[in-house]
């Protein structure tokens, strides 16, 4: 397993360098969406409309982040199940985006398209909210501010620890984890 510090938006050489089970610090900008705003994205491309931001590079995390503590750009900001966004994620990454941030699995349909497209599924560390907020420098509401925590927001982050869990050639960590822990404590 690599380790790599990348910087958005992210190129297509940047996530083909990657393999599931690889540590990345990402730094830049990024934007949060969970299921509510990604269902207004997609009925905005269904109408011809615009997303809110340029789609092209950009990593999205799925999170609702808790309200901001005096003086800090957010509060707390770990990952929210992942699996919610299967039905918009495929038509995203069809359109340039080339990384998502959240916990769990995701569908086939996803890891098809990060093959396809040249994009990766990251993961966070569950019940590290606290760690993955420090990452965030700034924090800004750019779309959708009536759905309170699930809105569209800016972020830019420095040094967020992540790590690859679907990459561009098919792998996933999920599984390779599990039959490297099949292969160490077998009872043959």
């Amino acid at each position: 397993m690599a380790e790599y510090k990348l910087k958005t938006p992210l190129t297509d050489e940047d996530i083909i360098q990657l393999k599931a089970g690889d540590k990345v610090y990402l730094s830049g900008v990024l934007y949060t969406a969970r299921d509510a705003a990604h269902m207004r994205m997609v009925k905005a491309l269904d109408e011809g409309k615009e997303l809110p931001f340029d789609i092209k590079g950009q990593v999205i995390y799925y999170v609702g982040p808790s309200p901001a503590r005096p003086g800090k750009p957010i509060g707390s900001a770990g990952p929210t199940t992942s699996y919610r966004m299967n039905p918009f994620a495929p038509r995203l990454i069809s359109l340039g985006q080339k990384g998502m941030i959240g916990k769990g699995k995701m569908s086939d349909e996803v890891k098809q398209a990060c093959i396809k497209y040249k994009a990766c599924y990251f993961v966070s560390i569950g019940g590290a909210a606290a760690v993955v907020g420090s990452a965030v420098k700034e924090a800004e509401i750019i779309a959708y501010p009536e759905l309170g925590p699930e809105a569209v927001r800016r972020l830019v982050v420095e040094g967020m620890p992540l790590f690859v869990c679907y990459d561009a050639h098919g792998n996933d960590l999920y599984e390779t984890a599990k039959k490297e822990w099949a292969n160490k404590y077998s009872l043959g």
